[in-house]
């Protein structure tokens, strides 16, 4: 099984049907603001830039949708969503939820050798990017190292949920790379700590930091 999860664009190629691939390139746009929040869009536009037909364009609105990228006006379009105070604490609270509980299943006893290992190639890419000042690519990998976190858990439900979820949490990410890239290293370097503490197997440790990293992270003390 392969315990990492990937954002749309990183996961359709040539082979993928139109409509993912069109929905994949769309969020990626809507991420990196090249359509920006409140822009109106049409299933016309999205055809015409995947020179692709207006069907599979359709489908791709719907998944941007469910993606809560955009909002469908009906019969005229979709608006690109604007990513509010009170959007983001939410999202982050239900992720930070899903963090929590997967690190309390763990023990003394738990195999960290699959985590540990997953964890050290993510933090390996998330470096290149920051490196390479490649905002969405730290963004990506950001949302995989939690994801991978969280799947550590077991729980398929939560693994739905997450998918869905993943290309509003990169924006959200994103957003903060590009706002003030200041914090970057603090957030690498615990990411780092965790990832050590993963290979020593010390589960105690691990789900303390994973708290904290959260708290620092996502909801600090001045945050309304």
């Amino acid at each position: 099984m392969n315990h990492l999860l990937t954002l749309p664009w990183e996961s359709t190629d040539d082979s993928s049907p139109i409509a993912a691939r069109i929905a994949a390139w769309a969020a990626r746009e809507i991420i990196e603001q090249r359509y920006e929040p409140g822009q109106f869009l049409t299933e016309a536009e999205l055809a015409e830039a995947q020179k692709a037909s207006r069907t599979p364009a359709r489908e791709a609105m719907l998944q941007l949708e469910r993606w809560r990228l955009v909002r469908l006006v009906p019969k005229k379009g979709a608006i690109v969503t604007t990513v509010t105070r009170q959007e983001r604490r939410d999202l982050l609270a239900v992720r930070a939820m899903f963090e929590i509980d997967a690190v309390q299943m763990f023990t003394v006893d738990s195999d960290f050798a699959p985590l540990a290992r997953d964890l050290r190639t993510l933090l390996d890419r998330q470096q290149k990017a920051l490196e390479a000042e490649h905002s969405l690519d730290f963004a990506s990998f950001d949302y995989a190292f939690h994801a991978r976190i969280i799947r550590s858990g077991g729980n398929g439900v939560v693994d739905e949920m997450l998918s869905t979820m993943g290309p509003r949490l990169a924006r959200l990410t994103y957003q903060v790379v590009i706002d003030n890239p200041n914090p970057l290293d603090p957030l690498f370097d615990e990411h780092a700590e965790l990832t050590d503490l993963a290979e020593r197997g010390d589960a105690t440790e691990f789900g303390k930091l994973v708290r904290l990293h959260i708290k620092a992270s996502h909801f600090p003390q001045n945050s309304k």
